[in-house]
């Protein structure tokens, strides 16, 4: 009997990455693409699931994690939808029902950093716990949490990211970059912000010699966003 073929998009603000794997874990196909205006990308995942359905088959459901702010509440009117945010272009963006009416698959949407804290809590760093809050810092920085099992989503997603930071203006005249806060925690220490401060791009700056912590492979988080896994 053939096996269940599943889909999983993580949806970043700099790149989309797109996969189908089968239900024991194995990626059998991968695209990347650069994360440009809403019709463009979500048309580009369209067109990888529909080339993959054809060489490998049907999948069975997708799971979605993508950057935000978001709605993951599938009863809210604005679900499937980016809420106001730094990326141009994608503030009201409807990103779910295009992918529905296009793959025709049941559909798991919530955010990147609740996708990558169910990939830390299933194969990485948060094995064994069920409470926890994970951090990821780049274009943007966001927080996802499992609270007794359960993702945390409340009203709307935590914007952990936006959390407002102890400043000493006057020993760092830095305002941040954030359009929404300036100095939250994104706004000073997001990617966009070292390069906004220091004139340069964080890769080029001198290493610290701190070791990254192990992470997930992306690919992996958005797996679990699907209920059959």
């Amino acid at each position: 009997m053939p096996k269940k073929l599943f889909g999983g998009i993580e949806g970043g603000g700099t790149k989309f990455v797109c996969a189908v794997g089968d239900e024991d874990g194995q990626i059998l196909a991968e695209t990347r693409f650069p994360t440009t205006t809403p019709g463009e990308t979500i048309s580009s995942a369209i067109s990888f699931f529909k080339q993959q359905a054809q060489e490998l088959g049907p999948i069975s459901a997708l799971g979605f994690a993508c950057f935000g702010p978001l709605d993951p509440n599938p009863n809210s009117k604005t679900y499937g939808q980016i809420l106001p945010t730094p990326k141009l272009g994608w503030t009201g963006a409807d990103v779910v029902s295009p992918l529905k009416e296009a793959l025709e698959v049941p559909i798991k949407f919530d955010t990147d950093v609740n996708g990558a804290a169910l990939g830390e809590w299933r194969w990485g760093a948060a094995q064994g716990l069920d409470t926890f809050v994970y951090y990821t810092i780049g274009t943007g920085i966001g927080g996802g949490a499992l609270v007794e099992g359960k993702l945390l989503h409340g009203l709307l997603h935590p914007e952990m990211g936006h959390a407002p930071l102890p400043h000493d203006s006057e020993k760092d005249p830095f305002e941040g970059n954030c359009p929404f806060h300036k100095d939250c925690f994104e706004g000073l220490a997001s990617g966009p912000a070292i390069e906004k401060r220091w004139g340069q791009r964080a890769e080029t700056l001198p290493d610290p010699g701190l070791q990254p912590q192990r992470h997930v492979d992306p690919l992996l988080r958005v797996r679990l966003l699907c209920p059959e896994l």
